[in-house]
């Protein structure tokens, strides 16, 4: 057997190079690159195995731990998990950095390997830097604590170790069902430990993303619901973007006459002028899907995991005899509701389905309900847009004022906080596929260092035609993680970076205020202050490299923009908005409001909270 002797990071850099991956009939590279922080638990070993092959596994300098792999998640959604990206980090404080990311990649089911340095295999010299003693077992190191938050995890103590476990970790982050992130704890001495590896481990190696079957009694079992059903609705999730079934989606639903609603994760799924789409579900969704769902008789739910934002804690959903089928790769999501399970693949069990149905179509009358449903929450958003005399902005005003003058091929990425929420009520898809909300772990600061991820995944085409990355976030997003800014400007990868400033956490003001509680601690007004102080975005924003300017009033909007689209590089709008102003959805969200408490106003919220849980769901 022919061998070549490497060190184990050489040989995991060769291996990694070697993986193709089948993406719409060509080849590409599965690993597109690397985000790294090196310490001394990488820069030595891995580092140098990085270093040489800059041009096949191109290495971007990440200026926090957490944040470089968000933006590895993110330019793995804008490639529809077609491409995954690698995070690497010394030991201690620079690995448990990453813990966050890897539950925003778990929750969202989003491949992201992580390479991450560990204390030393032979023991030697412990206590070595930055390492955790638990006393009672000498092998626990910070690594130990991503157990919970990954799909695989492994301690590489012997080079050879990643013959088998490095394919193990490719198939699961290529597995549509177990998809997610990967850790790899390496020692290291154990990275620059040498071993003669089979030249056969190197070979190139095409990988495709498979397309589980669903078993045809599930399929017999979904037909014989639907096709009794007089007001069905699909719910669009996520998994319906990754298995690209978003055009059969549609056409199922168009010919028929279904209802679409998207969830956060599932929006963009079809164009706002789709005629079947109804909105977004759920706590921040439209009061037009909203309605829709609860006169819906069968729900069909595609590709979704259904968290409690997306059902209303499960109160959205009134029709007296609702009935659920459940499309998803995943067994634990497709049986969260036990009328009908179909464990498959989002195209193949709707073509399947699609099949068995017949001539069905729902009740005409049901899709003109919709529609009613739909005019009455455009003239609701036409209302917010005529209003002036909010001084300044709404969120509401400022999302659909960009809208306006959005492109096609601009691509919209937004996380925690209010605006998500508005965003997913109010922001009108241009074309499929061009939104991403992390809303899966609502991790603040995702939007800076996701825009950058996606800004590197934007193809040349929406490039040339003129389209943006398009980073909407308040200000207190922006103050959790902002680093990326700098980012963007080093790596060249131009994001516009839209900052609005309510001067807080407002939304979660709003929650207190809504529950019942006094405003404290979420706007800077109801903190702890020794003064009155505020961020200057603007310099803030300039002070990392990019262009950037204050936009007083939506009147300025149109100029500013257009100066955001014509720079060469990542730049900066800064809008004063309304703290105490938002759009309004229907659907509850529960969360614990005290049972007992010396304010009336939260005695009064306690018992709104009783009445709205006589309407959830358990089956």
């Amino acid at each position: 057997m022919e061998t070549v002797r490497l060190t184990m990071a050489q040989a995991i850099v060769r291996w990694l190079i070697a993986q193709r991956i089948e993406v719409d009939g060509s080849q590409l590279p599965v690993f597109a690159g690397a985000f790294g922080i090196f310490g001394h638990g990488n820069v030595t070993a891995l580092a140098e195995a990085l270093e040489p092959v800059q041009e096949e596994l191109p290495t971007w300098r990440g200026q926090n731990e957490q944040y470089m792999a968000l933006a590895g998640i993110a330019y793995s959604k804008a490639k529809l998990r077609g491409q995954i990206m690698i995070a690497t980090t010394s030991i201690g404080p620079g690995c448990s950095n990453l813990m966050t990311a890897a539950a925003v990649a778990s929750v969202n089911r989003i491949p992201l390997l992580m390479l991450c340095g560990d204390y030393f295999a032979h023991r030697a010299v412990d206590p070595v830097l930055q390492q955790i003693e638990t006393f009672v077992d000498p092998t626990v190191s910070i690594s130990d604590a991503f157990k919970p938050v990954v799909r695989y995890w492994d301690r590489i103590n012997r080079p050879e170790q990643i013959i088998r476990s490095l394919p193990q970790a490719l198939a699961m982050m290529l597995d549509p069902a177990a998809c997610g992130p990967a850790f790899f704890a390496l020692p290291q001495d154990v990275q620059a430990e040498a071993y003669n590896y089979p030249v056969t481990f190197f070979e190139p190696r095409v990988h495709y993303i498979r397309r589980p079957v669903p078993d045809p009694r599930d399929i017999t079992r979904a037909i014989e619901l639907l096709a009794g059903a007089k007001r069905p609705l699909f719910i669009s999730g996520g998994g319906v973007r990754y298995s690209q079934a978003n055009a059969m989606l549609a056409d199922f639903a168009a010919r028929r006459g279904i209802p679409i609603a998207e969830t956060a994760a599932g929006k963009a799924t079809v164009a706002a002028s789709n005629s079947n789409l109804v909105g977004t579900i759920g706590v921040i969704g439209s009061s037009s899907a909203n309605k829709v769902a609860e006169e819906a008789d069968v729900i069909v739910a595609v590709g979704t995991r259904l968290q409690d934002f997306t059902t209303g804690s499960w109160s959205v959903f009134r029709h007296p005899e609702a009935r659920f089928i459940l499309v998803n790769t995943n067994r634990w999501d497709a049986m969260k509701r036990t009328d009908c399970s179909v464990i498959g693949d989002a195209l193949v069990s709707l073509e399947a389905i699609d099949e068995g149905l017949g001539s069905y179509t729902a009740d005409p009358s049901w899709l003109a309900t919709a529609h009613g449903h739909n005019a009455d929450w455009a003239t609701y958003l036409q209302g917010w847009q005529e209003q002036t005399e909010l001084d300044p902005p709404s969120y509401g005003q400022v999302i659909q004022a960009f809208n306006s003058l959005a492109l096609p091929e601009d691509y919209v990425v937004c996380a925690a906080g209010g605006i998500l929420g508005e965003l997913t009520m109010a922001w009108n898809s241009l074309a499929p596929n061009t939104f991403d909300s992390e809303w899966g772990f609502s991790t603040m600061g995702y939007e800076v260092s996701g825009a950058w991820g996606a800004s590197m995944a934007m193809t040349e085409s929406a490039k040339e035609a003129g389209g943006e990355v398009l980073a909407f976030m308040g200000d207190g997003s922006y103050l959790m993680g902002n680093s990326d800014v700098f980012s963007s400007v080093l790596s060249g990868h131009k994001v516009i970076f839209i900052v609005c400033d309510n001067g807080g956490f407002a939304v979660i003001n709003r929650l207190q205020m809504n529950t019942g509680g006094a405003e404290f601690n979420n706007l800077y007004a109801s903190s702890r202050r020794a003064r009155d102080a505020r961020v200057d975005f603007v310099q803030h924003l300039a002070a990392m490299g990019a262009t950037a300017e204050l936009v007083p009033s939506l009147a300025d909007l149109p100029a500013a923009f257009a100066r955001a689209r014509d720079s060469d590089r990542s730049y900066g709008l800064v809008i004063p908005v309304q703290a105490y102003s938002w759009l309004e959805g229907s659907a509850w969200w529960e969360v614990g409001v005290p049972e007992v408490s010396t304010r009336a106003d939260v005695r009064v919220a306690r018992g709104e909270y009783e009445a709205e849980r006589k309407h959830q769901r358990w089956t």
